[in-house]
């Protein structure tokens, strides 16, 4: 009889701590195998590593490389304790927020891309294995334990923050668009949202040309070398470039009235992380000396996505400092 007395509102909350324990640690261990690799690699293993490959002839830039995504997949370890432990609610806003939304931009375009380059692999497409001379730089089996890991952290670290989110901050995205107080968005952010989508439309266009097959703007090495993977992601960069500029205008404007505030969120959110993230990282890679650098028209086309990804970045830091400082006058 005592039993059946029991709180009925235990059992949830010990199931909710048990899903999260359970993500953090999915989380936690997918890091494993990508950081063993590559701690093998700065010790000096070949482990993955062909003979013949590009990667042996850079060793000191190999070793930097490898150091600095070691700290970044680490960050991952560090985000899954920030979001699921106590003390992880006492972390600054932007001090969280941040490397959320850098671990959004870099692994959502793996999480779209890897599946559909294995798709379109199996359907007779050429596979991205090879270096610019044609020798393969990495064994086949190194990219399936990699992006399988990197799949895996995006949605378990997906899951925890959008818990932790909605604890936390979830009374900023309540309600529909058309609730939304004229006051949040002004004329400034409206001409900010307008701005992007202006700036928008010459990388959209380049990446749909060289999704489609152009060539314009690409070297010689370049058409040549090309894969499905590069239609894959250049296809996958327009349609996040999309997103992002439609978040913007759809809270900017207030557009889709019945919309729920968080998809437009949502939209700015990914989108914005993806464009900016992505585009620095293929910016930034030439520089260890391990890949061939973009050309001119991609250099363009790259800055060109940052600096939308980050109008729309700052439109919606904007729309969230508003809500929440909104929601404190209301309640002082």
């Amino acid at each position: 009889m005592t039993q059946t007395l029991a709180p009925p509102q235990v059992a949830p909350a010990v199931a909710a701590g048990r899903s999260r324990r359970l993500l953090r640690a999915v989380a936690i261990a997918s890091c494993v195998p990508y950081l063993a690799l590559k701690t093998a690699w700065i010790a000096g293993s070949h482990l993955g590593i062909p003979q013949g490959s590009t990667l042996l002839e850079h060793r000191g830039s190999m070793a930097v490389a490898n150091s600095v995504t070691v700290l970044m997949d680490g960050a991952v370890i560090v985000l899954a304790l920030v979001l699921t432990r106590p003390w992880g609610l006492r972390v600054p806003a932007w001090l969280l927020g941040l490397p959320a939304w850098v671990a959004t931009g870099l692994l959502a375009p793996i999480m779209a891309g890897f599946p559909l380059q294995l798709l379109a692999t199996a359907l007779g497409g050429t596979a991205d294995t090879a270096g610019g001379d044609g020798e393969p730089f990495l064994d086949a089996w190194v990219f399936g334990v990699v992006y399988t890991g990197f799949i895996v952290q995006g949605v378990t670290l997906g899951a925890l923050f959008a818990l932790y989110a909605r604890d936390r901050w979830g009374r900023l995205w309540r309600g529909r668009v058309w609730e939304l107080p004229v006051g949040a968005i002004g004329a400034a952010q409206r001409t900010v949202a307008a701005a992007a989508a202006v700036l928008a439309v010459p990388p959209l266009t380049a990446q749909v040309l060289w999704a489609c097959g152009s060539t314009a703007g690409l070297d010689e090495a370049l058409v040549a070398d090309r894969t499905s993977g590069f239609h894959i992601m250049a296809a996958l960069s327009a349609v996040f470039l999309a997103m992002a500029v439609t978040g913007g205008v759809l809270l900017a404007f207030r557009r889709g009235r019945t919309l729920p505030v968080k998809l437009p969120l949502a939209l700015a959110w990914v989108g914005s992380a993806a464009v900016v993230c992505w585009a620095g990282w293929l910016s930034l890679a030439p520089l260890t000396g391990l890949a061939d650098g973009p050309t001119p028209a991609m250099n363009l086309a790259y800055a060109g996505q940052m600096i939308v990804g980050t109008l729309v970045a700052c439109l919606g830091v904007h729309f969230l400092a508003e809500r929440s400082a909104s929601g404190k006058r209301r309640t002082a």
